[in-house]
């Protein structure tokens, strides 16, 4: 990839691994992102359908333990972008965790961690665009969910087919917008449990001490409430495929890690424990409405309700978009990398638009899904995205664990972002991954998806050995 005269002489040293085609007549990609496109890109992806619709379900599960759930993923999460921040600033690429695993382990790892992050991008914008279109039915009880879903796929697929600079820009704006609110909220909320809001007085902890306790559905609750977050983390991973789009991917990242940490403890931690202090986790407007919705209409604020709806909207829509962008990406450099089909490869004004019509495929398939199942579909969705992203965390954190040792030994300058106690904190990292995905056999709703989830990452795995081998043989 072609960088700007500005580069530092490790972003040129490692300019080779993005992953580009160099097929002939074949363009790059672009380097249209600036460093405060990939900031917000890095929130854009993961503040939609699970911090804001999917987090419901999980409060009704398990109560004000969904604050304990969030932070118990939260820390996770954060040793995994740690680890991938380190991988990423090591070697920037399009194909992020994908090229790592190829490295570390063969082209079968690439070949199974790239798809199956896909795959996990491509159900989470169905799931977008279906938990957007139950707003839009909201309003407009007349019409049907699958009229909106399709609205908002030919929309977002035409957003991805421009320029990633008018990508980039959109994204800034509306995940600018999506972190001021819940900014507001966090203020209007913290205010209202201190009980200096007009109008309110302080809930004590009531809510989180009664009916039932802080758990009231006790571990089983609890296990519900941690595979929710996690759906509502998975995303996070875009900002690394972004860098190699930007003009300091080097430096871009290892900022975008790095502050993706408080972030994370702010927004959705703290987000969380305002909800479940203020009003019942039993109140059934949590579910109906959204726990956003819901707290704001309990404050009796004057069409504060209606207007977090509008919000709502928009942070589905954008991290529908986020999501398009990033599956396309992945496409792209697994496409370049002779993990996929050719012709999927080319550029158009440096952005590859036949991996996007491939990853906006699912969305559309999810106009018929939202057809025959409207009321099911969505929770279906989540817990599948749930687990593909475990599975895309576990070979995260085995990348790093085969990566680090090298990197230390062969080029130790190249290390700009460092895991944090290596490598007990990412063994400990990938026990707990591997726990999740277990206890998502204890659960009914989630064991259909865990086997489906498992069934596909053992066929990409076994695709990805095949091809490797007949590589192998040919050479």
């Amino acid at each position: 990839m072609t960088r700007t005269p500005a580069s530092s002489a490790h972003e040129r040293e490692v300019a080779d691994a993005t992953g580009v085609p160099t097929a002939p007549g074949d363009a790059s990609l672009s380097n249209g992102l600036k460093q405060r496109h990939l900031s917000m890109i890095a929130l854009g992806g993961v503040i939609g359908a699970g911090l804001f619709v999917g987090s419901g379900a999980g409060i009704a599960k398990a109560g004000p333990g969904i604050v304990l759930a969030y932070a118990i993923s939260g820390l996770l999460v954060m040793l995994v972008m740690r680890m991938l921040g380190e991988l990423s600033a090591a070697n920037p690429a399009s194909g992020t965790f994908s090229v790592h695993a190829e490295r570390a382990m063969g082209p079968w790892a690439g070949f199974t961690a790239g798809w199956m992050f896909w795959v996990e991008l491509c159900v989470g914008i169905a799931a977008e665009a279906i938990g957007a279109a139950a707003i839009m039915v909201s309003w407009f009880p007349g019409t049907s969910s699958w009229m909106w879903v399709l609205l908002f796929m030919v929309l977002f697929c035409g957003t991805n087919l421009a320029a990633v600079g008018n990508f980039g820009e959109f994204e800034f704006w509306f995940a600018t917008l999506k972190v001021g609110a819940i900014g507001i909220f966090l203020l209007l909320g913290v205010l209202a449990i201190l009980g200096v809001l007009p109008g309110t007085g302080s809930p004590g902890a009531d809510n989180l001490t009664g009916a039932g306790g802080f758990l009231p559905n006790g571990l089983n609750g609890l296990i519900v409430g941690l595979l929710a977050s996690v759906f509502a983390y998975g995303g996070l991973e875009t900002v690394t495929i972004a860098a190699a789009e930007s003009e300091h991917p080097v430096r871009g990242v290892a900022k975008a890690v790095r502050t993706a940490m408080w972030r994370i403890a702010l927004f959705y931690v703290g987000s969380m424990l305002v909800v479940v202090t203020l009003i019942p986790w039993d109140d059934k407007a949590v579910v109906k409405d959204g726990p956003y919705v819901a707290v704001l209409n309990h404050l009796d604020i004057p069409a504060a309700g209606q207007i977090m709806n509008v919000i709502v909207l928009i942070a589905l829509l954008s991290a529908m978009n986020a999501n398009i962008y990033g599956a396309s990406r992945m496409a792209y450099s697994l496409v370049a990398r002779g993990q996929g089909p050719k012709f999927l490869g080319r550029t158009f004004n440096g952005v590859p638009r036949l991996t996007v019509l491939a990853s906006s495929a699912f969305g559309f398939f999810a106009v018929l899904l939202s057809y025959w199942w409207p009321d099911t579909v969505f929770k279906w969705l989540l817990y599948m995205t749930g687990a593909a992203v475990l599975v895309v965390w576990a070979f995260i954190a085995a990348t790093q664990l085969l990566s680090r040792s090298r990197l230390a030994r062969e080029a130790p300058e190249r290390l700009v972002v460092r895991m944090w106690f290596f490598p007990y904190l990412t063994w400990i990292a990938l026990i707990a991954i591997l726990g999740v995905l277990a206890l998502m056999l204890r659960e009914e709703d989630t064991r259909l998806q865990l086997y489906f989830t498992a069934g596909l990452t053992a066929v990409l795995a076994l695709i990805g050995y095949v091809r490797q081998r007949a590589v192998t043989a040919r050479n």
